[in-house]
C-alpha cells in the first residue's frame, strides 16, 4: 500500500503513526531524499530503503507511538560497515538523516446531546477540530440541510444520530466520550444524565442550566440511586469562569474552550527520551 493510501486509511480508523521522510542523503544510500514509510504500532507501509536504515527508523517510531510524543525528531543513520548496526550491515557508503513525524493521534470523541441554538454553535466551532464528533437529537428536523451547511467538509469526523430516545445513543458511544447535554427538554437531560452516571467510562459529563435546575435534578438522581459521589461526575453548570453573555455563540465559545482544556489533559503527551542521532 502506497504510504499516503496508508495514512488516509488509519486517519479513518483514528489509529495513530508516525510518518518517517528521508530528507537527506549524502553519499550512497538505498533511496533517495523524499523517500516516505508509515509506521503503526503494529504494520508498515511503503519503504524508506529496507534493511538496518528500516528497521531502526521502525523501532525508533513505535517508541515515539508508545509514549504518545507529538513533537517530530530526526533520525541519522550512517551507512558504513563501521557503524553500529542492531539489524544488520549496509555499506552502502552515505549517510542518511530522517524525520519522524507522529500524526493521527487517535481522534478524541465529543458528544453534543441537543443539537438547539447553542448546540448548533458549538458544532460549528468543534467541527474545525481533529475529533470525532457527535450530534445527537431526538427532533429529526434539527438535522436538515440548511442547519448541517458549513459542517460537512469540515476537519472533524461527523456523526449524526437522530435519535428519538438519545439516552439509547448515549449507550451506544465508545469509551471515554466527552459529553455534554443541553437539549430543549429538561426531562431528556434528566434521562441523560441517570445514563451518563450509569457508564462510568465515559470521560467529561457536562450539563447546561442554571443552579435551580441542578437542585431539581440531584434529588431526582438521588431517588434513582446515584450517590453524591456519583454526582459530582455531572460539570454544571458548563463554560470556563469568566465569559458572560447568553447569546448561543458565547456559550458555546466557553464550553468549546472547557471541552479543549478537558482534552489537552486528557492526551498530554509524556517527552521520549531524545535518542535521535547514531553514528
Amino acid at each position: 500500500m502506497h504510504w499516503l493510501t496508508a495514512l488516509n486509511h488509519l486517519r479513518d480508523i483514528s489509529e495513530p503513526a508516525v510518518l518517517v521522510t528521508l530528507v537527506s542523503v549524502r553519499g550512497h544510500a538505498p533511496r533517495e531524499a523524499g523517500a516516505k514509510m508509515v509506521v503503526s504500532a503494529g504494520a508498515c507501509w511503503d519503504t524508506v530503503g529496507g534493511g538496518n536504515l528500516e528497521a531502526t527508523a521502525t523501532q525508533r517510531a513505535r517508541a515515539l507511538l508508545k509514549v504518545h510524543a507529538s513533537a517530530p525528531e530526526l533520525l541519522t543513520l550512517r551507512l558504513t560497515s563501521q557503524a553500529p548496526a542492531e539489524h544488520g550491515r549496509q555499506c552502502c557508503g552515505g549517510e542518511v538523516t530522517l524525520l519522524l513525524e507522529p500524526v493521527l493521534g487517535a481522534r478524541p470523541h465529543v458528544a453534543v446531546f441537543g443539537f438547539g441554538h447553542v448546540g448548533l454553535e458549538l458544532a460549528r466551532i468543534l467541527s474545525r477540530l481533529p475529533l470525532h464528533l457527535h450530534l445527537i437529537d431526538s427532533r429529526e428536523a434539527q438535522f436538515s440541510p440548511e442547519r448541517l451547511a458549513g459542517l460537512q467538509e469540515a476537519e472533524a469526523q461527523l456523526h449524526l444520530h437522530p435519535s428519538p430516545i438519545p439516552e439509547m445513543t448515549l449507550a451506544e458511544l465508545p469509551a471515554g466520550t466527552n459529553i455534554v447535554i443541553m437539549t430543549h427538554d429538561h426531562a431528556e437531560d434528566a434521562a441523560l444524565c441517570d445514563a451518563a452516571l450509569r457508564r462510568p467510562d465515559l470521560g467529561f459529563v457536562g450539563l447546561i442550566g442554571s443552579g435551580a435546575k441542578w437542585s431539581h435534578f440531584r434529588e431526582q438522581l438521588n431517588c434513582e440511586g446515584h450517590t453524591d459521589a456519583a454526582l459530582a461526575r455531572i460539570t454544571t453548570p458548563i463554560g470556563v469562569p469568566g465569559i458572560s453573555g447568553k447569546a448561543p455563540a458565547v456559550i458555546a465559545i466557553s464550553v468549546a474552550a472547557q471541552l479543549l482544556q478537558v482534552i489537552s489533559a486528557q492526551t498530554t503527551p509524556t517527552s521520549p527520551s531524545q535518542k535521535a542521532t547514531r553514528s
